[in-house]
């Protein structure tokens, strides 16, 4: 019996060799973590077995002498399956999980210990999975009786008996098996972070308490009530904040928050999570944003309520890159006490594959998760979308707030013949429909101004005429093209806004316009949509292209904002030269345009539109899982058999095929490549590049890279090679190969 050996290795600084991470210690304190992790949703034995057999293909004489590839010397990197050449351990594992537990319990583990390193697999090359499938893998392993007996004395003591409950069909039993992997790969990571970079490992858990924090948040609300004007907006604003905290005290489960624009919902919301939390003892607030762009400004928000240090922002694919132990350790696990993410990362994670994506999953049991701007949660994948929450609130005892000014239609219900799924039991917290009702007319701010035909397109030289005429304007158009396009017919001075300016910029060039707005100086502002979900601007008069009822009233919720103007803030809506692409955004286009041509005269802004407009938005689209995620979720009856690999390449709300992430040397961003490139990754680098990336398309960066304009500073990370393609005032420099995303879309796609 050999307890001697050997986990990870590690050079110090001085390029010596550091005492090596056993083996014995390394199964133990990973079993120990991920028990502690699935505790929270009463599966803590299924934790231990998976953490205990994970790297048991370590325990083979062949693996050791792999690791000691010279006498004395070692492959730091021996542990890493992803990269070529490297020897197999995980799936040893899995196969002892399959052989030494009942069929079921082996199966479920197997999933976990064979995917820590390379993901969650598919069962079957029925999906094209091929060699990389489960079922081949485990017919491929021979020397299972070569692992060390101390080892397989550890699995059997550790077999778990029942799962945890009687599961439902379709995604409640894959959702449980990622939440397993969520435990068992997080408890990997950190345990190995905890011998190879004790310094960083140490920095982890210094947070302050819900409790703490929610009393920071009521000092925080006591000074802002004592220091802002007592208007009619602030007191309503009061109000809504009042309500939140007396419906915060009732049973967890899915509540609404319908709140116009303008109405305070970022900190109103956040009173509602932390009071929850306390009252509920759950770990965390995640806040789940639809743009960068908010992000930026609600997390300020939060930090200057809660503290510099205490909010984590996550909303970058820069974590994804595993192909080195740093790269993997500088990976999320969302582990603060207030998270702010987007809808793109918190959605996709929840059907991803990939260690570094799973790793924070456990960290969603035990939360309040708000759904700021919930209406644009992708329509495409709703139906897979909507029954995990359900089965997030019914088992793993998460809250969540549904949060925006044009509640989505989510709710379960039976029309026509036909059954919506939906979501149960949703609670609004703001009253029933007429204490609603009420509220909106009590902070209607704007006059619409529709197109009298809506069949007559306006050029762009019209429109800008137009906004020339206005000291302080802003125009919401619906694509980056189309904005850059008016940017160039509009006055010197005008500001730019669109998602090709990094973070860092977005959020400077807002605050020199808020600045202006509130000098009563000339701005005019030209932006995608990006401003029109939580960038609290407060513009007389704002123009929008045609678009869904939703950004329609999102834009107006950027005028007269604070109620300055009484109920004469102008908004107008005019019909843009391109329309919307083909697909859903066409159909929300056009479903307005048929609900707003039949008013008779009701108030386009009336809550009670929205309903209509949700429900015949989502009957229209061609499929509410047009990827068909639930079919490969669901596991058949004889083998357990999933596909989470192709299931979690098709959940991509942003095509990674067609996008990508490059870093721009904008203000700090420049030392910052310059850092990544001579030292690699590192947790809290990553964190601050966040704010130094820009998508582009995959047609742009392919461009990008042929005429030297990028490089790859890291393996799988690109940067701009200088300053010079990067303009001040709109962003990055792509103009002459600005690619049409239209290009891309098939009708009925």
């Amino acid at each position: 019996m050999n307890r001697d050996y050997i986990a990870h290795v590690r050079k110090k600084g001085d390029d010596s060799w550091a005492a090596p991470h056993l083996l014995k210690d390394h199964l133990e304190e990973t079993a120990k973590r991920a028990q502690s992790f699935a505790a929270k949703f009463d599966s803590a034995e299924w934790g231990k077995a998976a953490g205990i057999a994970h790297d048991a293909g370590k325990g083979r004489k062949k693996w050791q002498n792999y690791l000691c590839f010279k006498s004395g010397f070692y492959d730091e990197e021996a542990h890493l399956e992803g990269k070529p050449g490297k020897l197999l351990h995980a799936i040893h594992g899995a196969k002892l999980c399959e052989d030494l537990y009942e069929k079921g319990i082996g199966r479920v583990l197997s999933y976990c210990v064979a995917g820590h390193h390379a993901g969650l697999p598919d069962w079957s090359g029925a999906e094209g999975a091929g060699m990389s499938s489960l079922d081949f893998q485990l017919t491929q392993v021979k020397d299972l009786n070569e692992i060390e007996q101390f080892i397989l004395d550890e699995i059997r003591s550790a077999n778990p008996q029942l799962p945890p409950r009687q599961f439902s069909r379709n995604l409640d039993l894959s959702l449980w098996i990622r939440m397993l992997f969520s435990c068992l790969v997080d408890a990997d990571f950190l345990d190995t972070e905890k011998y190879m970079e004790p310094d960083k490992a140490d920095q982890r858990g210094k947070y302050c308490t819900i409790p703490e924090l929610l009393e920071r948040l009521r000092e925080f609300n006591r000074k802002l009530d004592e220091s802002t004007v007592d208007t009619p907006v602030n007191k309503i604003r009061r109000e809504i904040r009042q309500k939140c905290i007396e419906m915060a005290q009732q049973p967890q489960g899915i509540f609404s928050l319908s709140v116009p624009t303008g109405g305070g919902k970022t900190l109103s919301s956040l009173a509602f999570g932390l009071e929850h939390a306390k009252k509920h003892n759950l770990d965390r607030i995640i806040y789940v944003i639809p743009y960068t762009s908010i992000i930026e400004q609600n997390a300020k928000v939060f930090r200057e309520a809660l503290g510099e240090d205490q909010v984590i922002e996550h909303h970058s694919s820069l974590d994804e890159n595993e192909l080195t132990p740093r790269s993997r350790l500088a990976a999320e696990n969302w582990d603060a006490p207030i998270i702010v993410t987007t809808s793109v990362q918190f959605f996709e994670s929840l059907f991803a594959a990939k260690p570094s994506r799973c790793r924070k999953l456990h960290n969603i049991v035990n939360s309040v998760v708000i759904l700021d701007e919930a209406q644009l949660v992708p329509v495409d994948y709703l139906a897979p979308i909507l029954e995990t929450m359900q089965l997030l609130v019914d088992h793993y005892h998460v809250t969540f707030v549904i949060s925006t000014a044009t509640q989505p239609a989510f709710g379960e219900r039976t029309s026509n013949c036909s059954h919506f799924k939906g979501l149960k039991n949703i609670r609004e917290i703001m009253g029933g429909p007429e204490e609603v009702k009420k509220l909106y007319d009590s902070l209607k701010r704007v006059q619409i101004q529709l197109p009298t035909d809506f069949h007559t397109v306006s050029n762009w030289e019209d429109i800008a005429l137009e906004l020339r005429n206005y000291k302080q304007v802003l125009c919401v158009v619906s694509d980056r093209k189309s904005c850059r396009q008016l940017h160039k017919l509009m006055p010197e001075g005008t500001y730019h806004l669109s998602a090709l300016m990094c973070g860092q910029h977005r959020s400077e060039v807002i605050k020199e316009i808020k600045d202006k707005l509130d000098k009563k100086e000339t701005v005019r502002v030209i932006s995608t949509q990006l401003v029109e979900a939580g960038v609290d601007f407060d513009f007389p008069v704002v123009y929008r292209a045609l678009a869904g009822l939703d950004s329609i009233v999102q834009a107006a919720g950027r005028c007269n904002r604070e109620g300055k103007l009484g109920k004469s803030g102008k908004v107008v809506v005019f019909v843009p030269p391109k329309k919307a692409p083909p697909g859903f955004l066409r159909k929300a286009a056009e479903t307005t345009t048929s609900i707003l041509a039949s008013l008779n005269g009701q108030d386009p802004l009336d809550e009670s539109i929205f309903q209509r407009y949700f429900a015949e938005l989502y009957w229209k689209a061609n499929s509410l899982d047009s990827k068909g995620i639930i079919p490969l979720l669901k596991p058949d009856s004889l083998d357990f058999g999933m596909f989470f690999r192709s299931a979690a390449e098709r959940f991509s709300i942003i095509d990674d095929s067609q996008q990508k992430t490059i870093l721009v040397r904008y203000g700090e961003g420049d030392k910052l490549i310059d850092t990544l490139k001579k030292h690699g990754p590192d947790r809290q680098l990553m964190r601050r590049l966040q704010r130094y990336t820009v998508n582009v398309y995959k047609e742009e960066f392919d461009l990008l890279l042929r005429r030297g304009s990028i490089e790859e500073v890291q393996p799988g990370i690109f940067a701009l090679t200088s300053s010079i393609e990067y303009s001040q005032k709109i962003g990055l420099m792509i103009d002459d190969i600005m690619f049409d995303p239209e290009n891309l879309i098939i009708e009925g796609s």
